[in-house]
């Protein structure tokens, strides 16, 4: 998505309930092994991880459930 095609201003807490359902549907049901995404912001690049794997020397404690 083109940065002048984002809609503006943070998610409602619906849209974040939303998002939260969809994330949950794809982990359970698409990711393989892992998926690496990266995204531009104007504050510069964004790193998102999914994996089905606790990175090596990563606390499980870091991680908010949902």
């Amino acid at each position: 998505m083109e940065p002048s095609q984002e809609p503006a201003g943070p998610l409602s807490e619906e849209e974040f309930q939303q998002f939260l359902n969809m994330l949950r549907r794809y982990l359970h049901h698409d990711l393989d092994q892992w998926e690496l995404l990266v995204t531009q912001s104007e504050y510069g690049p964004l790193y998102a991880v999914f994996a089905n794997k606790l990175p090596e020397d990563w606390p499980e404690d870091v991680f908010r459930p949902f």
